[in-house]
This record gives structure tokens, C-alpha cells and sequence, in this order.
């Protein structure tokens, strides 16, 4: 190691130091900054719950001794903190052993990015445990996002980790697909808005956030894990890059994930959308990191490859920095780089850009240290303190969404007896998404629990309402089909006051579970016999409320008017407990507003919101109906608000102009409550065929009993574009409806304007964000 080294020397240009390091390594030390050492469990047996990655077991065999692995240096290391419970203190040491070994034991003592999953906080032994990003989309709360991933971030840098594999930036086109649990909704401009405030967040704490999955892999033909996508140019540039483009263009994101896809035939790894769209049209900077086994699956999967070398070779022309999670692929290339089939400069192309980031990381500075001094040997760092289960309650509280309310809730302070009934009533696995701690690690060991406190719905209901008997009914289980526990459900349900039926999902990965990744449904019928269950509760006659806690929306139709009310709670984390049972209680009047549509059938998909008109009910046409029995944006509270007075600051703009749409609030009910305002846009006339209506602004309002505010969009014509006949992303003149209101379905106030002028290509950047200003109304 040579501590003098130029490219230790921070107060030179970074560019300088890259090229005096990347001058100074031989070919075998620039592959090995391309590839990442994954460690596995050590200590004790791993347990039989199956694998965390796709196809692992293949794989098994490819990584050796990290001393081997590291000879030449390295450039990540793989999940030090989230592949076996290990305590903050275990973990601490064995980053600090192999960063030691890096910067003692190989020639240049570069050090590697250490990286961890982080799509429901920190997936770590004994850290936080979050809402899932769906549930983040039912907050439409960007500042909360943000917030919260700074949390995150600052955890994780806590204990020396450097880049987090999130947010999932995937809008999603089909429920019955199990990774719907980890995106933020069906949206791309929610979508778009809340990952790039995650972005901020992570990045702020100064961990690289990393989008996924780059890009189509939600498309998937008939909501299958790594089925290819069959989706056509215009709903690809439309509706699926729009979100990556925002993080990268006004995030300012630091590293991209690859997804495992394959986009009409063509694997995502290619360098039309690797380097073309990402790097030479969007300006990204940063990485790009493969998904897991995504360059072996090159030639293993998808066969566009001969060989593990030419997988190598063919990701690295596209455009992969890093390959992730252990060097499998690119420490094969050298043969083909020292023959010239693959130029050198494609290598020095990625490993430019890995010492770039790790330089801006700090990592090669001479004060740097593999773990913060602050954080002494781990022992006293406590990844779950009281300040951040505030927070996870904070967003669960956010994100309950009550779908329809008859008069069951609140609870009545005179409801003497509860009857909880389903497979989520006393489960606290039921609340926690297939990237938490607990659902992917945990569930591979016995006796190890959920590794922080997770009330269940009925602890958590027993202590919000003391003074009531709550009596707990199994039922049913979650998937498996017996009903041999329904006779009890029904005779508890006629015992009490109230039913409350809890049921819906509990995630895991690859089969093992009914949400999460390679979780996948074949339709969006509730799992195993729980509808079974809600019919015999319903047919005692005790008034019922559904509670559904699952990581997708299920068809609710077959239960729709005879409910006494139905609340929607997407994997609510940790402290979802108690957010549920305060939204049943009253005490919290809840706020949250669908991400996604909540269908009426299970069988047929209706699609998302965003159809054609050629996708909406049209009676005649079709016997089947796809409109939702709940529609994206929908949501409910224990008070009511009113739309007035829409105005426009414009009747015409330029086809580069802007307005401004104003609407006033008001809170008409007894109670303080929030609501989340959306604006919606319908194109009249269009040379391709668009959606009905798309949201292109929201904002969470909070407002006391009888308060008003005013709220104002402004809206650019670049938010009107779309990818024209040619394929180009254009502004064309027309007639615009503009609409506002609770849903995409319940929009009280519409008012018209028009673009005028010639039509407007754009090539570059354009403005994708709808500011937003609250102020006080006048009463």
C-alpha cells in the first residue's frame, strides 16, 4: 500500500486522483474494482427458508475465500450487516476485518463500497422496520419520505455501509405482480416524486441511493417475476422511465440497478438504455450496478450470451459498472481483453467510475475510517431507537387508507365486545414487507422472532381500547386451505358487538409467501380460504370491518355494501399495530389515499387508472367491466372537505408556458383532518391515444375542523407532453381539461385551456414537477 500516493491527496481535483490510481493498476486490479465479495453466514447453520437472491443455490460454488477474492482489491462487499442476524457490534467488526484486509493486504489498499438492502429501513438484526414503499405511496407525503430515508441513511452510515438498493422506482402495470409491495404505486408522477424525495433523503445522510429496477421489469407479462415484458416504445418512454428520469435529473441519484428484464426481446443490460438514455440523454453520472446474477443471466437465462466471459464482455459494452453480488462474470474477461476483442477503455470506462464515487465517498482520503470513530465498536449503536419507531408510526399512520365507512367507525366507546378475527389479527409478520429484516432473514432461522418489537393487531387493539374484551379467532391461515378454524370465527363473530376480519398477505420471497419478490398471484382473489372466512363472518350478521393488511390490492367486489367499513393497510411496519387500531379506535382520523385501484373482480385485470378510453367500461362493447370498485387516489375520513372556487390564471398558454390552477379546501366536518388534493389532466384531442385523465400534481393538506386553504399548481406545458407518432416527446396544441378532487374518480371541479401555437419537440430537459403553494383561505 502506498500511503503517499497522489491519489490519496484530496486536495487535488478528483479527476486527477482517478486517473493517477486507474494509471496505476494492472488489468487484474481494475476487473477486481468491478466485482463484489458476498460473505456468507458464518457461525451457525443457515436454516432451510430458502434462498434471498434469484437462483443463489447456482451460485454457491463461484465465490471462494475472501482472501482470494480480494488479492487484487475489491470494489463492494455485499450485505456484511443483512445475511444472517448479526448484532450492530458483530457487523461492525467483520466490515472493519475486510476493509482491513483491503487497505493492509493488497497493493494499492483501496478500500470497497459496502452496500445493504434498505427498501423498508436498514435491513439489518434489530433495525427499524418501516411501511413498505406502497405504503409510502399512500401517504402522498414527499417531505415524510424524505424524512424518513434520511433516517435510514444516517443508520446506515452509522456503521460504515455506503450505498443502499433503493428505492424501487417501478410503476406498476399488473397487481397480481408480487415485487407491487416494494414500488410506490401505479402512478408514474407519484412515483417519480416520492423515489426521488427517498433520494434525497439517503443521499443527504450521505449513503448512494440506488434505483431499481432500470427499467420495464413491473411490465412483466402476467405479473410474473422475470417474465419478459412485451411493452411497446410509447408506454416505455411514458410511463415507465418518467420516475427514473426525475431521480436522476432533479435527485441527483448516485447509482442505478439494471433490471433482470427483458424488453421485447432485448435484455435490459443493453447500451441503448444504459448509456444512450441514462448517460447521454439524462446526464447520469453516477454507477451501474447489476442486479443480482443479472450479468451471468446473460447467457444462463435470457441466451443472447455463448459464455460467462462474453456475458462479461457484453455487459460492460452496455454500460455495468459493478457486478453485484460477487464477481462471476467480469473477473473472466481478461483473456478477452488481452486478445483485443474487448478494448481496455470499456474498463477503464467503469473503474473511472467506481473510484470517482468511492473517492467522493471519502474512501481514499488519509483520515478515512472503515467505520465512523463515533461509532466505537458497535456495541452501543441502537438501530431501533425511540425517535425512529416514532417515525415508522408516523408514516403507518399516514398510510392506513379507510375505503369505505357506513357507519362502522369509529369503534363506540359502548362496543363492549370485539370479536378479531383472519390470519393478520395476531401475526406481526402480516405487517412487515419481503425486504424487512424480519420476512427475509429472520424467517430462514428458528426461534429468532422479528428481531425488534412488532405488536400484533390484536395487542395493539387491546391496549387502544382497555375498557373493551377483544377475543381473538384464528379462522384461517394466510395461504394454506383449511377451514377447519371457521366454525370458532363464526362463533366468536356472534358473541360480539363487532367483527373486525383482518386479513391479506404475508410476504416472503420466492413462493414462500403471498407478496413479495417471486411472489407472484394468479389472480387477485384474497389467499387461500380467507374469502371463505369473510363470507361466514358476514352471514352471522355482526356488523363487520374489513381490515385488509397485504403487499397488493385484492379484489374486494364480492364484500362490497355489506361491510360495516373496509380500511386498506399496505405492510404497515413495526408500528402498524398501533396505526391500524387508532384508525379503528377513532383516535387517529385516517389519511391515506390509494396508490393503486383496488379492482372489483379477481379474475379479469382491469388495468391501472391510467388507460386509453378504449380501456374504460364502455357498456355495449364489452360484458366485462374494468373499472375499480376503489379508484387510485381514493380515501376516506372521519371528516368531510369541500372543492370551491378552481381558477385559472390562463385560458391560453404557449406551447413553453405555464399556469397557474388555484382551488380552495375546506374542512366542513366536526374534525381536524388532512387530505390529499390531486390534480388531474386530460389531453381532448391527441395524435396517439392517452390516458383518460393523469395526475400531474397532489398535496397533502392538513386542516382543522371548519378551516379552509388555498392551493396552487403551477403547471408548465411540458407537463402535457407525450411521445408523439414519431416517437419524439412533444407539446402539441389543444384543449386541455384540467380536474380536481379527492380521486381519479371524484373530481367535483373541471376547467379548460388551451396550448396554442406550432407543436414543440423536446429533446432535452423538461420540467417534470408541479410546484405547489398552500396558503391560509380566507373563512
Amino acid at each position: 500500500m502506498t500511503e503517499s500516493a497522489q491519489w490519496r491527496d484530496p486536495s487535488l481535483p478528483v479527476d486527477d486522483r482517478v486517473e493517477a490510481l486507474l494509471a496505476a493498476m494492472t488489468l487484474e486490479e481494475k476487473l477486481a474494482q468491478l466485482g463484489s465479495f458476498w460473505p456468507r453466514p458464518q457461525g451457525e447453520e443457515q436454516g432451510d427458508g430458502g434462498e434471498v437472491a434469484p437462483m443463489e443455490s447456482a451460485f454457491q460454488d463461484s465465490t471462494g475465500p475472501f482472501e482470494k477474492q480480494a488479492s487484487n482489491g475489491l470494489g463492494q462487499l455485499t450485505r456484511i450487516f443483512g445475511t444472517e442476524p448479526v448484532t450492530p457490534a458483530e457487523g461492525v467488526r467483520r466490515l472493519r476485518d475486510h476493509q482491513r484486509y483491503l487497505t493492509d493486504n493488497t497493493r494499492l489498499g483501496v478500500p470497497a463500497i459496502a452496500h445493504e438492502e434498505c427498501l423498508t429501513g436498514f435491513t439489518t438484526f434489530g433495525a427499524t422496520v418501516y411501511p413498505a414503499a406502497i405504503a409510502w405511496g399512500a401517504t402522498f407525503d414527499s417531505a415524510l419520505v424524505q424524512r424518513m430515508a434520511a433516517t435510514i441513511g444516517r443508520d446506515m452510515a452509522a456503521v460504515g455501509v455506503h450505498q443502499g438498493l433503493s428505492p424501487v422506482m417501478d410503476v406498476v402495470r399488473d397487481y397480481r405482480w408480487g415485487r407491487v409491495e416494494e414500488t410506490l404505486g401505479e402512478d408514474p408522477y407519484l412515483v417519480a416524486t416520492l423515489g426521488t424525495a427517498y433520494v434525497r433523503g439517503l443521499q443527504g445522510s450521505g449513503i448512494v441511493a440506488t434505483l431499481k429496477h432500470f427499467a420495464g421489469y413491473s411490465a412483466s407479462r402476467a405479473g410474473r417475476n422475470h417474465a419478459p415484458v412485451p411493452i411497446g416504445p410509447r408506454e416505455f418512454a411514458d410511463v415507465i422511465l418518467p420516475p427514473f428520469e426525475m431521480a436522476v435529473r432533479e435527485g441527483g441519484v448516485g447509482s442505478v440497478m439494471n433490471s433482470y428484464s427483458d424488453i421485447d426481446g432485448v435484455p435490459a443490460i443493453n447500451h441503448g438504455l444504459l448509456t444512450e438514455v441514462l448517460r447521454e440523454k439524462w446526464g447520469f453520472t453516477g454507477t451501474v450496478v447489476s442486479d443480482y446474477w443479472a450479468v451471468a443471466f446473460l447467457d444462463l437465462m435470457h441466451r443472447v450470451s455463448p459464455s460467462r466471459a462474453a456475458s462479461g464482455a457484453l455487459a460492460l459494452r452496455a454500460g455495468v459498472d459493478v457486478e453485484l453480488p460477487a464477481s462471476n462474470a467480469y473477473e473472466k474477461v481478461d483473456e478477452l481483453v488481452l486478445s483485443g476483442e474487448l478494448p481496455v477503455e470499456l474498463v477503464d470506462r467503469s473503474v473511472r467510475r467506481v473510484l470517482r464515487q468511492k473517492i467522493e465517498l471519502g474512501l481514499l482520503d488519509p483520515e478515512w475510517r472503515a467505520v465512523p470513530e463515533t461509532t466505537g465498536d458497535g456495541a452501543e449503536v441502537d438501530l431501533d431507537p425511540a425517535s425512529s419507531r416514532t417515525l415508522a408510526r408516523e408514516v403507518a399512520e399516514k398510510s392506513v387508507i379507510l375505503l369505505d365507512n357506513p357507519g362502522g367507525l369509529p369503534l363506540a366507546s359502548q362496543t363492549s365486545q370485539v370479536a378479531l378475527i383472519g390470519p393478520c389479527g395476531d401475526d406481526p409478520r402480516t405487517f412487515l414487507g419481503c425486504y424487512s429484516f424480519p420476512n427475509h432473514v429472520l424467517s430462514r432461522y428458528e426461534d429468532r422472532g422479528t428481531g425488534v418489537r412488532v405488536d400484533s393487531l390484536l395487542t395493539a387493539l387491546k391496549a387502544e381500547l382497555p375498557q373493551t374484551h377483544v377475543e381473538h379467532a384464528l379462522g384461517v391461515p394466510v395461504l394454506e386451505p383449511d377451514r377447519s378454524g371457521i366454525p370458532a370465527a363464526v362463533e366468536a363473530a356472534r358473541r360480539a358487538d363487532v367483527a373486525v376480519v383482518a386479513v391479506g398477505d404475508l410476504a416472503s420471497l420466492f413462493g414462500r409467501g403471498t407478496s413479495g419478490e417471486g411472489c407472484d398471484a394468479v389472480d387477485l382473489s384474497l389467499p387461500g380460504a380467507q374469502a371463505d372466512l369473510v363470507e361466514a363472518v358476514l352471514a352471522t350478521g355482526t356488523p363487520v370491518v374489513l381490515v385488509v393488511v397485504s403487499g397488493r390490492p385484492y379484489a374486494l367486489g364480492a364484500f362490497a355494501g355489506r361491510c360495516a367499513a373496509v380500511v386498506q393497510a399496505f405492510l404497515p411496519g413495526e408500528e402498524g399495530g398501533a396505526a391500524i387500531a387508532g384508525v379503528l379506535s377513532g383516535r387517529i382520523n385516517p389519511s391515506g389515499h390509494l396508490p393503486v385501484g383496488v379492482p372489483r373482480h379477481h379474475g379479469g385485470q382491469p388495468g391501472t387508472y391510467l388507460s386509453a378510453p378504449l380501456g374504460r367500461h364502455s357498456d355495449g362493447i364489452s360484458n366485462l367491466d374494468p373499472s375499480p370498485l376503489y379508484p387510485f387516489g381514493h380515501g376516506r375520513s372521519y371528516t368531510t372537505f369541500a372543492y370551491e372556487d378552481l381558477t385559472l390564471s390562463e385560458d391560453r398558454i404557449a406551447p413553453d408556458g405555464r399556469l397557474h390552477i388555484e382551488v380552495t379546501v375546506r374542512n366542513t366536518g366536526e374534525r381536524d383532518g388532512d387530505d390529499v388534493v390531486q390534480l388531474y389532466l386530460s389531453d381532448e384531442v391527441c395524435q396517439v391515444t392517452r390516458p383518460v385523465r393523469e395526475l400531474v400534481g397532489y398535496a397533502r393538506v392538513s386542516l382543522p375542523a371548519k378551516a379552509a386553504c388555498r392551493v396552487r399548481f403551477q403547471v408548465h406545458a411540458d407537463r402535457t407532453s407525450f411521445t408523439g407518432m414519431d416517437l419524439r416527446r412533444v407539446v402539441e396544441p389543444g384543449t386541455f381539461t384540467v380536474a380536481v378532487g379527492h380521486s381519479s374518480e371524484e373530481l367535483p371541479l373541471t376547467a379548460t385551456f388551451q396550448i396554442t401555437g406550432e407543436p414543440r419537440s423536446i429533446e432535452g430537459a423538461r420540467v417534470m414537477s408541479t410546484p405547489v403553494e398552500i396558503a391560509t383561505a380566507d373563512s
